[in-house]
């Protein structure tokens, strides 16, 4: 049996081989050494599967490769990008069939899955805690909000764009719906909402007893606990993982309390909330363990 190559592929392209759920070597990642964390950014869709595609093929010499797993932000259905708010250049690229091209010409043939990055992460916690068999969820707090989901089911996902309030004020998502879940935490929304202040410098003034910031830090952990408590309903209960760097502003007391105000009935309670570390091995670990599930159903 082969191994599987995992890609990280958000702001910098992390590669990495996979087998037995475990990382074999280390993960390279490119370009190394940047001024420049958002190259991905000024590169075309071709460009970017040319660049992915190299870096798979230097990590797949001497292997045997069977299947190729990518994370990749953005709403993605059968290898295309439909949608990628991160990087809107390749908006509609068929993103699988550029890169099997890419590694047909290097003389590797496998399959191949791209898939949203947060479901990436959710499949990597799985697979690193031993619980493949089980459903795992991730909230991603970001610049946006992304929602990963293990096992994968079929349809967008998109769980940050969630519609946790009525208020036509709140209008700070980054795809300009009203009353979103990512228009109330995300770190691009909240440097809209407070225009003179960081999101470090509002959590850190709500400590410090402003009341404009702590009636804004209870709505963010609401609106966290309205997403999950949805996600619940319409899912089950199960694990749920907060990862990003905007982790560091959830306080989970508060945010349990919430939960339990908003999810009710008893069938449903069995659920747990858990901070995880986000990390380029998780993600790497996560793309490849998808793909590799992906090409053993065929």
């Amino acid at each position: 049996m082969g191994q599987t190559i995992g890609v990280l592929a958000t702001r910098q392209v992390a590669v990495g081989v996979v087998e037995d759920n475990a990382l074999s070597g280390q993960i390279r990642v490119f370009p190394e050494g940047t001024d420049n964390p958002d190259t991905l950014r000024t590169m075309t869709g071709d460009e970017i599967a040319e660049l992915i595609g190299q870096q798979v093929l230097i990590a797949a010499r001497e292997r045997q490769i069977d299947s190729v797993g990518v994370g990749f932000p953005g709403v993605i259905r059968c290898g295309i990008v439909e949608e990628s708010p991160n990087l809107q250049q390749i908006k509609g690229f068929p993103f699988a069939a550029a890169l099997s091209g890419v590694l047909a010409r290097g003389g590797l043939k496998a399959s191949v899955l791209i898939l949203n990055d947060a479901d990436a992460i959710a499949a990597g916690v799985a697979a690193t805690r031993g619980d493949l068999e089980k459903l795992t969820r991730i909230w991603y707090l970001g610049d946006g909000v992304g929602f990963g989901r293990y096992p994968q089911t079929d349809g967008p996902w998109e769980g940050g764009h969630m519609v946790v309030s009525l208020d036509p004020k709140e209008h700070y998502c980054g795809c300009g719906g009203v009353g979103h879940l990512e228009g109330i935490m995300g770190h691009r929304a909240m440097r809209l909402r407070f225009l003179d202040m960081e999101p470090e410098e509002v959590f850190a003034a709500a400590k410090a007893g402003d009341a404009r910031c702590q009636e804004f830090r209870r709505l963010w952990h609401k609106a966290l606990a309205a997403g999950t408590a949805s996600s619940i309903h319409m899912d089950g209960a199960g694990k749920f993982f907060l990862t990003g760097f905007n982790v560091r502003f959830v306080d989970l007391p508060l945010l349990k309390d919430y939960l339990q105000q908003m999810v009710k009935m008893s069938p449903l309670q069995s659920y747990s909330v858990e901070i995880v570390t986000d990390d380029a091995e998780t993600r790497v670990i996560g793309a490849a363990v998808a793909a590799e599930q992906a090409a053993a159903r065929g």
